[in-house]
């Protein structure tokens, strides 16, 4: 670590870490330090994995952030978190990025555990402006009139409709929030609609911009990697002590050649060098996602900002007037596709699960309620990984078995998510198909079927019934085969269709002993309760062990490592089992 980067990062012994010895720098000094960041930023993402592109992009505008505002006593809130290495590196924690996004090490987004410089910890974009308000009104209404608020917002961000609430409330108030638009003409595709048009529009100098409509000050636009320009807008700015909107344009990948030059993305993310090179369940559903549309002229793709982490690329290349960009926005996308499906076409939405969340009332009330045929494919379901409590998957079972007339399914294996895909996209009604991150394992062949569930694995003893949810099946049939050994009868089944629960189920179960349901989501309110309840109903007083995540917010770490932690591995679910079993 160099001398400049040092005394930008590391506070003297004795005194509270803070970005304090940042504004003291001479300014002749920011230029060789920003180069040093990015340095790092490569050097640390290249190890680890994380969010490379997004902070390549902001290192002139955080240092400009650090000089002007005095964290933590000014809010700086991020939107979605993609863009706060720099700002972890600027507030003490540059030396802890050896360990980024590991298992105990530094989180992938600001942690409020790991510092009072970091308020916001969740990955979902478009919330920082509504953040910003409220703690600008309790600032106010606290008597702290000495505090700014800072909310650093992507233009991808800005496609989300929150946002724009937020603004509608911001625009009738006179409270010191600054705006920092980070515009790099991307979330992970290029910024979709109306607001994109209206950006680049101000980038070329063309037109008002509908901020001042609102009521807020804009000042802008702003070279984004021109620190002594960023400087002085966000003193300007701060110096006005209303709210103000300060437009840094800005180069998703900056400095680093092929983060400038990827097509894609501009390495938004960069995998863990040991991340698996296996095919994975996204491109396995991209590939089969042609096969659809051949087969059903109707079908329609729509996704929130993310068209090739969702496995769309290849469809909308394809076929190009039949995918839709709705931007960040969810609640959206879900209700549009409801749109769709009333006027003659099969929507087919594709989300990462932890965003499904985000258009609950809409998946409820706009699809349901009106039995559209409407696919959700949830990618990222259940553990996810090393990015954190805010992307894991864990709820999608939970809130979309309560869902009148919805089908969920939980392919095991990319056979069966071909097969779930073509059942699902041929249904009448709502139906959900939702797979795991990561690479695909080989494919786990069925003994038998019993309705619509795939028995795996059988024994001549029938102690146990192990119901298994998706990709969790081939531990399900290990733990089996390692039971055996120790003279313990059981039957491993796949409901495939795994809510409502299937009939056959229920008769598999009143075979046997005992029950145990293993599932990737939060035990309350997922497979295993909709089980429980479906033998109460048949009158069958089974003993019932439910294996899954606590409903709890699950740390970063990979999704084996997380795993195993609850048993839900091959050598878990055998011991829960052997404890389980009556003596």
């Amino acid at each position: 670590m160099t001398d400049t980067l040092h005394r930008a990062v590391r506070a003297p012994a004795g005194r509270r870490t803070g970005p304090a010895d940042l504004r003291d720098l001479p300014r002749g000094a920011l230029d060789e330090l920003a180069r040093e960041l990015r340095a790092r930023l490569v050097e640390a993402v290249g190890r680890t994995g994380g969010h490379l592109g997004s902070n390549l992009g902001v290192v002139e505008l955080t240092l400009a952030l650090h000089r002007v505002f005095r964290s933590p006593h000014d809010r700086i809130v991020f939107d979605s978190g993609h863009q706060s290495y720099v700002h972890k590196m600027l507030t003490g924690r540059a030396d802890a990025f050896v360990d980024l996004r590991r298992e105990g090490g530094l989180s992938g987004y600001p942690s409020r555990e790991e510092s009072p410089h970091d308020l916001v910890e969740n990955s979902h974009a478009s919330t920082a402006l509504s953040y910003a308000d409220g703690l600008a009104r309790a600032a106010r209404l606290r008597g702290e009139h000495d505090r700014h608020v800072v909310a650093v917002v992507g233009d991808g961000a800005l496609t989300g409709g929150m946002a724009w609430e937020a603004l509608n409330n911001l625009g009738g108030v006179d409270h010191p929030v600054v705006v920092v638009l980070n515009d790099n003409g991307r979330s992970y595709a290029p910024t979709a609609g109306a607001v994109g048009a209206h950006l680049a529009a101000l980038r070329a100098g063309a037109g008002g911009d509908v901020f001042s409509a609102f009521g807020l000050r804009y000042l802008g636009p702003v070279d984004g990697h021109d620190v002594v320009r960023v400087e002085e807008a966000l003193s300007v700015a701060k110096a006005l002590r209303r709210p103000v909107v300060v437009h840094c344009v800005t180069e998703k990948g900056r400095g680093h050649p092929p983060a400038e030059d990827d097509p894609v993305d501009h390495l938004h993310v960069v995998p863990a060098p040991s991340a698996s090179r296996c095919p994975g369940w996204t491109s396995v559903f991209g590939r089969h996602l042609p096969v659809l549309a051949d087969r059903h002229p109707d079908l329609v793709c729509l996704t929130a900002a993310m068209p090739h982490p969702t496995g769309l690329a290849a469809f909308a290349e394809a076929f190009p007037g039949r995918v839709l960009d709705t931007g960040v926005a969810e609640q959206h996308a879900v209700t549009c596709a409801a749109g769709l499906a009333m006027g003659g076409l099969r929507p087919l939405v594709a989300l990462c699960s932890t965003f499904l969340t985000r258009a609950a009332d809409q998946v409820l009330m706009d699809v349901a309620l009106h039995r559209l045929p409407v696919t959700f494919v949830l990618d990222r379901a259940g553990v996810t990984g090393e990015d954190g409590p805010s992307d894991h998957g864990a709820w999608d079972l939970a809130l979309l078995r309560v869902v009148p007339g919805m089908r969920v399914a939980a392919p095991r294996d990319g056979a069966r998510l071909r097969e779930l895909l073509d059942e699902a996209v041929a249904d009448d009604g709502p139906t959900a198909v939702r797979f795991p991150a990561g690479a695909i394992g080989a494919d786990v062949p069925a003994v038998d079927r019993l309705g619509r569930v795939d028995v795996l694995h059988r024994s001549s003893r029938r102690d146990v019934l192990l119901v298994t949810v998706g990709g969790l099946a081939s531990d399900g049939v290990a733990a089996a085969v390692a039971l055996a050994g120790e003279g313990v009868g059981v039957t491993v089944c796949d409901p495939r269709w795994v809510a409502p629960v299937d009939p056959a189920v229920v008769a598999l179960a009143a075979e046997h002993r005992v029950v145990v349901c293993v599932e990737d989501g939060v035990r309350g309110g997922g497979v295993g309760e909709a089980v429980a309840g479906a033998l109460r109903e048949a009158g069958l007083s089974r003993r019932l062990r439910i294996l899954g995540l606590p409903d709890d917010f699950l740390p970063h770490g990979s999704r084996a490592d997380i795993l195993r932690m609850h048993d839900l591995d091959a050598a878990g679910i055998a011991r829960t089992v052997a404890r389980f079993l009556p003596g």
